[in-house]
């Protein structure tokens, strides 16, 4: 005979019951089950489940709880559980912000899975709660599952009774929750299929699982601070040396513990006398000591590294951390005799007894930590791109950012963390652009370890899971595209520009590698014959100026002959051999050619490369052309090519990023707005020298041919700025886009030194200066723009009173003709002005045609450059903002 109805809800109400007292994760899971199968429910059927579970248990315990969790789902956010429809969700890990990823997931109405690789909640710790973490808590009927939660003032719950209360509403929202999963990596999806096939997939273990089969299109990392998912990086923020001690000591709930007080935290410097009394009585010095009563009492307290060596709790004294809390240098049994007696004095001996809990391992739940290193996260989230899938990437939880619990953080920038990920989901869904969306993730994440109980919204009843219910004054572009989008690799093929820049310097860099080996074959070959010439490398084989004259005399044995016996003579006669019949600037002087025992390798390289640009087109006496190894038209640019241009551009940014950043903290004496506009000459200068050297233009415009040509004179180029005297490429220095010698690179006023980057150039004078000097210069000058400024109108008062006293005409004479001496000079001078201004447009326009290859080359380089730029300069600043915290908690 079959069971009444009322019989079925009794027994439903009974078993949902059962569900909510449930105290362990398998007892939990267990009591889900046998509810799921009494009223014959499908858990996998996460569209319909919720519905058809509050249908089929009506007790009023129930009912009160459905009313809460239907209040949270009615958000609009959430567009009553279809935003997220169709979206599939992997979440990692079963701690609280994990759990509590899932339930927003849930409510979003994607499918979520989630895997935890353990089947017990054993962690006592307990977690202080900020007051939005308690409301959020409540909304979410945590007083139903556990009805002691934040009783009267208390803000705080064990990290295993947090855990029981968000799985319990996973499971009601239809979460599918796994235990005894480990996750191993992820699948990619097969290329060759079509959108209907499988996507993304989790390695797991154990491999037959029934979770390895799931395809998802999100995945949510919560494993822990240990553990993080492939593609993220983690940065540390070291600080002094702190050892953290944490104990559990049984709660038996009796009258006597009841009326002990607890410790909600004190520090040293609140409370010294305490402190001070404490380590003359038991020996035992600490920083700060926390004590919560949950279900168990609850410990926690930094201890002095010499207490603890005078106590025997660390047997011996290392540098290393890790040596030094390591198992083998630790006396458990003293660090429990340790732990009870901090405890037994802090609370004034009032606790009757304090035996230890036991953890999840049967041993005593007590612990020692270092938290001298806090660890995050670098970013928050990324897309993985495969087979035409996309997959984004997240995580939350410790695995983001680790809390610091001196702080009392607990957990609650562990929720805003799963709040912002589920918008961020809720935004893929909506077919969001990918990169969109990561730089507003990342813009929040910027934000997290900043917020505080003071600085976040305090109207708590409206926070939802979009970011501004939440925090006040939010900014989601702090983040730009371009940033996000170097740090996503996998994004990258979707930005042709930044594919083509990935792909051509890799490139760039390969095939220089093999166009250098190439030019060296080249000149091995046309100088193979000649007595005493030995080409074995592009450095010092080149210095007794016996190659140079051999590969010259190879094409054109009329302009040269070779003496082995003078090393400088060769070297000069090659070098102005090269000027004058092709066009090519020498490296430097033939003495100081043949004195340099090691040359430096890449001006050489681009001294050969001009060479081989040029004398490969002629007719050589021996046949000594590279056939099918020939660098082909396209691969010029000074041989080095691209590749060269961009390592050049970067090496000297990162120098100028380096130096100003360093000028700034030194110097006050100039303004921002001057260092930056000397970094970007400085940027400036170095990429016209290379051009200027590299330039496929320049090429052309030498002669195809080596007839005989009347000697080249000297380029701007080619002299110095400063003293006039010719400047070699190897002593050539450019600065403002002049070039001068190293040694001529001084203060105008002091005679000092300068450096690249720490110059300063007055355009008005056409004279460099220090720093200091330039100050100096800049006042002296307002000061004589002052006293111009007053001669000018001195000047103009006594125009208009000669106008007075001399009227403009006679009374005869035209009207308009102007007397001799007044109104002609005061139109001479604009009339020059005017003259002046039209020959330098006609200069500029014809400079601009001459060199049209070079400024589009220009261009071409400063649209692959900028990005770069910015870059560098977001990278640089990031690492400065980084650097302050540090040097704060070292001092």
């Amino acid at each position: 005979m079959g069971e009444t109805e009322e019989e079925r809800c009794s027994r439903a109400a009974q078993l949902f019951e059962e569900l909510l007292q449930a105290s362990t994760c398998l007892d939990t899971l267990q009591a889900f089950g046998a509810l799921c199968r009494h009223l014959q429910l499908d858990p996998l059927d996460h569209r319909n489940f919720y519905s058809r579970l509050k249908a089929g248990v009506t007790s009023w315990k129930a009912r009160a709880l459905w009313s809460k969790l239907d209040k949270r789902a009615a958000h609009k956010e959430y567009r009553k559980g279809n935003a997220c429809a169709g979206t599939k969700c992997l979440v990692i890990g079963a701690g609280p912000c994990g759990l509590r990823t899932a339930i927003e997931l849930a409510l979003l109405g994607a499918k979520v899975v989630l895997i935890e690789k353990r089947d017990t909640f054993s962690r006592n710790n307990v977690l202080h709660l900020w007051p939005y973490t308690i409301h959020d808590l409540r909304g979410l009927g945590a007083k139903k599952f556990y009805g002691k939660f934040c009783a009267g003032a208390i803000d705080h719950i064990s990290i295993r009774q947090l855990q029981l209360i968000l799985l319990k509403v996973c499971l009601l929202i239809a979460v599918e929750v796994h235990v005894n999963v480990e996750f191993i990596g992820l699948r990619e999806p097969p290329e060759h299929l079509d959108r209907e096939g499988p996507g993304w997939r989790a390695e797991i273990r154990p491999a037959g699982h029934r979770v390895s089969d799931f395809s998802f299109d999100v995945l949510v990392g919560a494993s822990g601070h240990k553990e993080t998912l492939e593609g993220f990086r983690r940065k540390e923020f070291r600080g002094k040396l702190a050892i953290a001690i944490t104990a559990n000591f049984i709660n038996r709930n009796t009258t006597a513990e009841a009326k002990v007080e607890e410790i909600s935290g004190v520090a040293f410097i609140f409370n010294q006398k305490f402190f001070l009394d404490l380590k003359d009585e038991m020996g035992i010095d600490l920083e700060n000591i926390v004590y919560y009563k949950d279900n168990t009492h609850y410990f926690v307290m930094t201890a002095k590294k010499q207490s603890l060596l005078d106590k025997g709790v660390i047997l011996h004294d290392h540098m290393d951390t890790e040596m030094l809390l390591s198992g083998e240098n630790v006396d458990q049994e003293a660090l429990q005799s340790y732990a009870r007696e901090a405890a037994d004095y802090g609370t004034n001996y009032q606790l009757p007894s304090l035996d230890f809990a036991t953890n999840h391992h049967g041993q005593p739940d007590v612990a020692m930590f270092d938290f001298t290193c806090m660890y995050a996260s670098e970013n928050a989230a990324l897309v993985r791109q495969s087979g035409g899938r996309g997959l984004l990437v997240a995580l939350v939880g410790d695995s983001l950012l680790e809390p610091f619990w001196p702080m009392g953080t607990g957990c609650a920038r562990g929720f805003l963390a799963a709040f912002d990920t589920a918008w961020m989901v809720r935004g893929w869904a909506e077919e969001r652009a990918p990169l969109e969306l990561l730089a507003e993730r990342e813009s929040l994440y910027r934000l997290l370890p900043q917020t505080t109980p003071e600085n976040i919204t305090k109207n708590f009843e409206q926070y939802t899971i979009d970011p501004a219910s939440r925090y006040p004054n939010l900014s989601t572009t702090c983040v730009r595209l371009h940033q996000v989008r170097l740090k996503n690799v996998d994004l990258l093929h979707q930005s042709p520009l930044l594919h083509s820049l990935r792909r051509s310097v890799k490139e760039s860099q390969r095939e220089s590698e093999i166009r250098t080996g190439q030019l060296l074959s080249w000149c091995q070959a046309q100088t193979r014959g000649y007595p005493h010439v030995d080409v074995s490398d592009l450095a010092t084989s080149w210095t007794s100026g016996l190659a140079l004259c051999a590969l010259i005399h190879r094409f054109r044995p009329d302009l040269l002959t070779l003496n082995p016996r003078d090393s400088a003579r060769n070297n000069q006669i090659a070098f102005d051999v090269a000027e004058c019949e092709f066009g090519i600037p020498p490296l430097t002087t033939g003495a100081k050619m043949a004195a340099n025992l090691k040359p430096d390798e890449l001006s050489l390289v681009m001294y050969l490369s001009q060479l081989y640009d040029v004398l490969q087109s002629a007719p050589s006496s021996v046949s000594g052309k590279l056939g099918t190894d020939r660098l082909s038209p396209k691969q010029n640019s000074g041989f080095l090519g691209t590749a060269m241009v961009l390592y050049c551009l970067l090496s000297a940014v990162f120098h100028c990023q380096v130096t100003n950043l360093s000028i700034q903290r030194s110097s006050s004496g100039i303004k921002g707005a001057d260092l930056q506009e000397n970094k970007v000459r400085f940027m400036a200068t170095q990429l016209e020298a290379r051009l200027e050297e590299n330039a496929p233009s320049s090429l052309v415009r030498r002669q195809a041919s080596l007839r005989i040509a009347p000697p080249t004179p000297l380029r701007g180029s080619d002299t110095c700025y400063v003293c006039s005297r010719r400047v070699y490429a190897m002593e050539r220095l450019g600065a403002e886009s002049l070039f001068l010698h190293r040694d001529c690179f001084r203060c105008s006023v002091c005679n000092s030194a300068l450096c690249l980057g720490s110059h300063v150039f007055s355009v008005e004078q056409g004279k460099f200066y220090c720093k200091t000097h330039f100050a100096q210069q800049k006042a002296n000058s307002g000061q004589r723009e002052k006293m111009s400024a007053s001669w000018k109108v001195i000047t103009l008062r006594m125009l208009r009173l000669t106008n007075r006293v001399f009227p403009g005409g006679s009374s005869t004479g035209s009207q308009h003709s102007p007397l001799p001496g007044t109104l002609r000079p005061l139109l001479r001078g604009p009339r020059g002005v005017l003259w002046r201004v039209r020959g330098v447009a006609c200069a500029a326009n014809r400079h601009l045609r001459a060199r049209r290859e070079d400024y589009a080359f220009l261009y071409e380089l400063l649209s692959v450059g900028v990005p770069l730029l910015a870059m560098l300069a977001d990278v640089l600043t990031q690492v400065y903002a980084e650097s302050l915290p540090l040097q704060h908690s070292t001092t």
